[in-house]
C-alpha cells in the first residue's frame, strides 16, 4: 500500500524469507543498525543504493520495498476498464477475429506518428488517464499499418508499433504494473526490429534497462545499457539523433553502476556523457524530439543531481542544481525528479524550510507527477515525523496521505 511505512514492508518481506535482522543485514551488506531503525520506524526512508542492497537480500524487486505510487495503490479490486483496454491491446486475446476497418489506405501515417508523440507528451505531464484512453486506438492502428501496409508504410507501421507499445509499457510500469510493462517492451523490441530503423531497438533497450532497474537487476539494465550504447556508437553517433540515444544510454548505465554502489564509476561516466552534450549543441536539432531519448546538458545535470543524493552528497548536488538552466524541451517528468532530489538534499542538510519550499513548488508545477513518486511521500513522512513543521508541511502531508 503508498501509506504503509517502508519499515513494516522490510519486516514483512524480512520475515517472509525467514531471515533475521541480523542475517538480514549480512546478506544484504547493509548495517543492522539502518534494518533496525526501519522497522522500528525511527528512520522513515532509505537512499536507493541501499533499498536495493535490502532487496538483494530478501530476494525481491525493489519495488516491493518502495510501495505503490500514491496515486495508484494495488487494492486487489478489480482492474478498472481503461487499464483492461490497454491490458488487451499490448497482449491481445488468442484467436481474436481482424479488427473490421475501412481499409488499411483510411490510416493515416503521419497522423498516427502525431498522435503517439502527442500521447508521449501527455505521458510526460502525468496525465495517465488520458493516456490510457487515447492508448488501445494507437497500438490497434499501429499494429493493423504494420500487418497489412505495404513496401515502406508497413515498415513504418511497424515503427509506430514500436513506439506506442514502449509508451504502453511506460505507462503500465509507472501504474505499478510491472509484468505487462516488461511484456509490452519485449513486444515493442520485436516491432521495432522489423521497423529497419537502427536506432528505435536501441532506445527501447534503455526502456527494458530502466524497467530491470525497478526489478533489482542492475547487472542486467548496466549490460544492456551498455552494450546498446556501444553499438550506436560505433555506427550512429555522428547526428543529434543517434548522439541523444547514445547518451541516454550511457546515463542508464550510470544510474545501474551506482546504485549497485560504484558512484565514482558512475561519475566518470556521467561527465563522459556531460563533454558529449557540446558535441549535440553544435548539430542540427533532431526531427522528432519527442520522440527520442531525452538528453542534453540539462538532462545530465538532472541525473548527476540525482546520483549525488542517493550518495549522501548533498552539498554537492545543491551546487550541481544552482548550475542547472532547464532547456526548453527537459520534460515535466524530469523537472519533478530534480525538484525532489534538491528537496531531499535540503532535509539532508537540515534546511527543513528550504525542503517544504521546493515541494510546494512542485506541488504547483506538477501536482499529477508528484502524486506518482513514492519519493515525494517518503520525503514529506521524514518531514512530518520531524520536530520542525514549517507552514506548508501539513498541507503537502494532506494531499499525499501522509496526516489525514
Amino acid at each position: 500500500m503508498a501509506n504503509e511505512h517502508l519499515g513494516d514492508r522490510l519486516g514483512r518481506l524480512r520475515r517472509l524469507a525467514g531471515l533475521t535482522q541480523e542475517e538480514l543485514a549480512e546478506k544484504s551488506g547493509v548495517s543492522v543498525d539502518v534494518v533496525r531503525k526501519l522497522e522500528q520506524r525511527r528512520k522513515h526512508s532509505a537512499r536507493l543504493p541501499t533499498l536495493h542492497s535490502l532487496a538483494r537480500g530478501l530476494g525481491a524487486e525493489v519495488t516491493a520495498l518502495l510501495g505503490d505510487p500514491p496515486a495508484v495503490p494495488s487494492t486487489g479490486d478489480a482492474e478498472p476498464p481503461e487499464l483492461v483496454a490497454v491490458r488487451r491491446a499490448i497482449m491481445p486475446p488468442l484467436f481474436a477475429p481482424p479488427p473490421v476497418t475501412d481499409g488499411a489506405d483510411s490510416l493515416s501515417l503521419p497522423l498516427l506518428r502525431a498522435e503517439i508523440a502527442e500521447a508521449w507528451t501527455l505521458y510526460h505531464s502525468a496525465d495517465f488517464g488520458r493516456v490510457m484512453e487515447l492508448l488501445p486506438g494507437i497500438i490497434a492502428d499501429a499494429r493493423l499499418t504494420a500487418a497489412v501496409g505495404a513496401g515502406r508504410d508497413r515498415l513504418a507501421g511497424q515503427h509506430a508499433l514500436g513506439k506506442a507499445l514502449q509508451l504502453g509499457g511506460h505507462l503500465a510500469i509507472r501504474l505499478g504494473k510491472r509484468d505487462l510493462g516488461v511484456s509490452s517492451l519485449e513486444r515493442a523490441i520485436a516491432a521495432a526490429d522489423l521497423s529497419e530503423d537502427p536506432l528505435l531497438p536501441a532506445m527501447i533497450c534503455n526502456s527494458v534497462a530502466w524497467a530491470y532497474q525497478r526489478q533489482n537487476r542492475l547487472d542486467d539494465a548496466q549490460t544492456l545499457a551498455v552494450h546498446a550504447a556501444d553499438g550506436i556508437e560505433r555506427e550512429h553517433a555522428t547526428d543529434a539523433e543517434g548522439l541523444r540515444v547514445w547518451g541516454g544510454l550511457v546515463m542508464s548505465a550510470a544510474t545501474s553502476t551506482a546504485r549497485s554502489g560504484d558512484y565514482e564509476g558512475a561519475s566518470d561516466m556521467m561527465l563522459t556523457a556531460e563533454k558529449a552534450t557540446s558535441r549535440l549543441a553544435r548539430m542540427p536539432a533532431a526531427t522528432e524530439g519527442r520522440m527520442v531519448s531525452v538528453f542534453n546538458r540539462s538532462s545530465v545535470r538532472i541525473e548527476r543531481v540525482r546520483l549525488a543524493v542517493q550518495h549522501a552528497r548533498p552539498d554537492e548536488a545543491l551546487a550541481l542544481a544552482r548550475g542547472i538552466r532547464l532547456s526548453a524541451d527537459i520534460p515535466p517528468s524530469w523537472r519533478t525528479w530534480l525538484m525532489l532530489d534538491v528537496a531531499r538534499a535540503y532535509v539532508d542538510i537540515g534546511d527543513v524550510p528550504g525542503a517544504v519550499q521546493t515541494l510546494e513548488r512542485l506541488q504547483r508545477i506538477a501536482p499529477g507527477w508528484m502524486r506518482h513518486h513514492t519519493l515525494a511521500v517518503a520525503i514529506v513522512s521524514d518531514l512530518w515525523a520531524g520536530s520542525m513543521r514549517p507552514p506548508g508541511l501539513r498541507k503537502l502531508a494532506r494531499f499525499l496521505g501522509v496526516a489525514d
